[in-house]
């Protein structure tokens, strides 16, 4: 197994893991957070857990904090606001920075970026309460996939086949955000691709008896399955990890992530779905899982990211 230490030199101050927080992806911030704090204390003197309240920053301030461990999921925490903060505070912390966590929250804007940039992702379309399955489906396809803009862990997301479907796909995406995205649905297989400190590791593909990788699929079955290795030839392997850090680097995005990804069964294209900048992190979570694969243990994973976030000023970002 691979081992990382603290890199004890660059440490400034206390350390802090946030998670929690208030999006809809709050239990599973805790989950992970719990998960990476006693990780990090394991192998520091002391660590503090902060529940990221409307009060998050007076508590940092109050500890003096100088360096973060980001395991917030979702609005506030990985969309940019978070790291906004941090950085206006003059706090390390993990991940991507301001405008790479923005881009990749947001479904709608990333897509665009995406497709100016010839990063393969599925077709869609903006649709409001009004959407009309008969036109999207002329330019989409019959079969759908309806999801709100700005969530994550499938929160909101459902298929339509038809204008009924739609029309209830459309309001429970509507729930959790303005903006609602229609996308083509893939039909395929999935597959996810974890990056650390510039390190593509191993693919997983992941299995469900659903229609798709939703919540329960993600958090409360036991029924998925996760192949690592996918069972890709060495070459496919290859094209899915240069596809996957096309797309995360498109983004500015650094430090870690997880790149989720469709391939297409009828032409074997794949296609981006999303960039992940604050995955989750607990013993089963999928980064984690590819970083057995490649022979590093879950603590090990932990101290990497963070000493990734210690090895000195933020880069300039993409397009700053």
């Amino acid at each position: 197994m691979r081992t990382f230490a603290i890199d004890a030199a660059a440490l400034r101050g206390p350390v802090a893991v946030l998670m929690g927080g208030t999006s809809a992806e709050r239990e599973v911030s805790l989950a992970s957070g719990r998960a990476v704090h006693a990780a990090l204390a394991r192998r520091l003197d002391e660590v503090l857990a902060i529940d990221a309240g409307a009060d998050v920053v007076q508590r940092l301030l109050a500890a003096r904090v100088a360096h973060v461990f980001i395991a917030l999921h979702g609005r506030g925490g990985e969309d940019g606001a978070m790291q906004g903060a941090l950085q206006t505070l003059g706090i390390s912390y993990t991940g991507s920075g301001v405008l790479a966590c923005a881009l990749a929250m947001d479904k709608l804007r990333c897509k665009r970026f995406w497709q100016a940039e010839g990063v393969a992702t599925p077709d869609f379309a903006l649709v409001g309460a009004d959407a009309d399955h008969a036109l999207l489906g002329e330019r989409l396809g019959p079969r759908l996939f309806v999801k709100p803009a700005s969530e994550g862990s499938s929160i909101g997301i459902s298929p339509a086949d038809d204008a009924a479907t739609l029309a209830a796909a459309v309001a429970l995406a509507r729930r959790y955000d303005d903006s609602v995205l229609v996308e083509r649905r893939i039909e395929g297989p999935e597959y996810t691709v974890a990056i650390v400190d510039g390190e593509i590791l191993p693919s997983i593909r992941l299995e469900t008896p659903r229609t798709f990788y939703d919540y329960d699929a993600k958090y409360r079955l036991d029924s998925t399955r996760y192949l690592c290795p996918s069972g890709l030839a060495a070459d496919e392997e290859r094209v899915l990890a240069a596809l996957a850090a096309r797309a995360f680097d498109s983004l500015g995005c650094s430090g870690w992530g997880r790149v989720d990804v469709m391939r297409d069964a009828a032409s074997g294209e794949f296609l981006v779905l999303e960039v992940n900048t604050s995955p989750g992190m607990t013993d089963h979570s999928l980064v984690p899982m590819a970083a057995r694969a490649a022979g590093i243990g879950f603590d090990d994973l932990v101290v990497r990211i963070f000493n990734a976030s210690l090895a000195g000023s933020r880069r300039p970002e993409a397009g700053a």
